[in-house]
This record gives structure tokens, sequence and C-alpha cells, in this order.
């Protein structure tokens, strides 16, 4: 494995982990919030989508006409700041910037990562190694804050910290060996640009389904996740509920890792993850467990399928993926936000309902 790969790689692990180290304890860390309204654990939380979504497109647009090296350190290094404030700090306030910063963080990160694994040969390996760890990084966020939680709420933020400063050792590292890889994926990128500056990236027949797919594939996962603790309130324990939601990461990080070997083409991977998830959220309705380790089955198949299919196109890399995570990020934000206004009057079920028909038209957006 190369300097390059390694870091983004580590990067990945490191910085989802410290985004979601917050999520066991956002009730003690949102407490002296109260002041500022009943949703401050909500308004916590959000603020790290909040920092990604304005920022992840314009970092796109940079990726393509700077060193990718230069930005996925500078993720490390918000994301670094970002833990520092929240070790250090009880203020509410603070908290949320910090958090928004770590969004940012991943606005800086992620288009960079993808645009630089997009110019490699083995592309579909390393995209499903990228997705894996992504997920393994929040998954680990989680279980090594609750593990920890006993000792001080804040150990898992602080664990997570010390890893990312390690890994800012290390990309300060390749700043003085520079790498020749990273050169040649520079290289690419300046001809890519003079081929591709005319691309109608946002409006294009090749693109537009891939905006709208990656939407409504985080969303629909971002709708049961927000959704089902109501829904399952009288039949499920907090055990329960918490395996059957670590199932949907631990199933996307296998689906991702093995659709990587896979001699299978894009279009494929997203067809057939479509026809998973959109079963996996029917069978949700009536078991849980199940249900959910089909939709990451099925949600592991896209996130190789979705940066290969834009690898392919023939658009600036670095925007594209920049619009990929924007997209991603949009529906996390705004798909649960509609399904809890709409849960008031529509029974949840009936909502889980729409959500797979919503997903399964989605196939006729996929092209061959």
């Amino acid at each position: 494995m190369d300097n390059d790969r390694f870091l983004i790689y580590s990067s990945a692990l490191v910085i989802m982990g410290l985004s979601n180290a917050v999520i066991p304890v956002l009730p003690e860390l949102s407490a002296t919030g109260q002041i500022y309204g009943i949703n401050s654990s909500s308004l916590l939380y959000s603020s790290f989508f909040l920092g990604a979504l304005s920022t992840l497109l314009p970092f796109g647009i940079l990726s393509d006409r700077t060193d990718n090296l230069k930005l996925i350190s500078l993720g490390l290094l918000l994301s670094f700041i970002s833990g520092l404030w929240m070790i250090f700090t009880d203020n509410f306030m603070i908290f949320i910037s910090a958090r928004f910063i770590e969004g940012v963080a991943c606005g800086a990160f992620f288009p960079a990562a993808y645009s630089r694994l997009a110019g490699c040969t083995e592309r579909a390996r390393y995209m499903g190694e990228f997705s894996f760890l992504i997920n393994a990084g929040l998954a680990a966020g989680v279980a090594v804050t609750g593990y920890l939680v006993h000792t001080n709420i804040k150990n898992g933020i602080i664990l997570f910290s010390i890893l990312i400063f390690f890994t800012m050792i290390f990309a300060i590292y390749l700043f003085m060996v520079p790498s020749r890889t990273m050169g040649k994926i520079e290289l690419q990128k300046k001809v890519s640009k003079r081929e591709h500056s005319k691309s109608h990236i946002f409006t294009s027949k090749d693109t537009r389904g891939i905006w709208i797919i990656s939407f409504i594939l985080a969303g629909s996962s971002g709708v049961l996740i927000s959704l089902y603790p109501e829904y399952g309130i009288d039949t499920l324990s907090k055990t329960e509920l918490g395996i059957s939601i670590s199932l949907l990461y631990v199933s996307t990080m296998i689906s991702s890792l093995l659709a990587s070997y896979m001699d299978t083409g894009h279009a494929k991977l997203i067809k057939r993850g479509i026809l998973m998830a959109t079963v996996g959220i029917v069978v949700t309705i009536y078991s849980p467990m199940l249900g959910f380790f089909i939709i990451g089955t099925g949600t592991g198949l896209m996130l190789v399928g979705l940066p290969i299919a834009i690898a392919s196109m023939k658009v600036e890399k670095g925007i594209a993926m920049g619009v990929y995570n924007t997209c991603i990020y949009a529906g996390l934000a705004l798909m649960p936000l509609m399904a809890g206004a709409l849960a008031k009057s529509i029974e949840i079920k009936t909502i889980f309902f729409m959500t797979a028909i919503l997903f399964g038209l989605t196939i006729f957006l996929s092209k061959d």
C-alpha cells in the first residue's frame, strides 16, 4: 500500500470515528444548552451536517485545482481542532461550533479523498476498502464511546483526537517526502480539467440520476434510523434496537468490501443495491434485525457502484465527488426532517412503505 492511500484510509477511520464519538453522549454534552430550547441534542447533532453541507461543493471545486494532500491534511487539522474544543470546554455554543467545524473537516476531506482514489487504476477495490473504513469508523466511534463512557463521557472524543493527531504527523511526513503517486494524480487532474471543463455536471443525463439516487439512498437510511426508535418502542428493548441499527453498519462494511473484489460493472452494483435495500426497508417493518442487515448489504453495493460510476464519467473528479457527497449529506439531513413532519399525521409504518416505494423507483434512474 502506498503512503497516500494509507493516509486516506487512516484519515477516514479516525475522522469518522470522532464524528460519531459524540452520539452516545449527546444528552450529556447538550445539557448546558437547554436554555436554548428543548431540541439542543438535535441542534448539536445537526450542526455537523450543516458544516459538511455548506463546504462539500466548494472544497470539491478546490480539489480539482490544488493538491489533494493539502485538503486531506486540512480535514485532519480541522477535526483535531474540533476534538480539542469539545475536550476542553463545557460551553454549549462552543460544542455547536466544534461540531460545525467537524462537518467542515469532512467537507475538505471527502471530495479530495474520493478524487484521489478515482484516479487510481484499481479504483473499484480502493473505493470498497474506503467505504469499509468509513463505516468502520462510524461504528467504532459509537462503540468506543459507549464502552468508555462509564469512566469519562469524553474519553471517546479524547481517544479519537489523539489518533487524529498521530495521523496528522504522518501527513506532515508526506509533505516532507513528496509521493510520486500523488504527482501522477495531479498530472491526470490537469489533463482531465482541460478535457472536461465544459461538462454539464449538474444537468447532464449521466450525472442527474446519480445525484438523485445518492440523495434518496442516504435519506432513506436516515428516515429509518430516526423513526425506528419510536416505531419499535413497544416491541424492542434498547439493546435490541442498538443491535438492529448496528447491523446496518456491519453489513454495509462487509458488502462494500466484497463488492470491491467482484468483477461486476458499476451499473449492476447500483441496481442490485437498490433492489436489496428496497426489500430491506419493507422487511424492517416486520423484522428489524434482518431488515437492517439487508439494507446495509444493498447500501454497501451502492457505495462502491456510485463512486465508480462517477469516476468513469468525463467530468472533473473533485467537483463531481463534492456534489456526490453533498447529495449524501443533504439526504441525511433533509429526508428525516420531512419524514418526522409526516409522522405527526401518518403512521410510521406507512412512511416506511412510502420510503421503500420512493427508493425502488430510483432503479429507473440507473443506466446500464
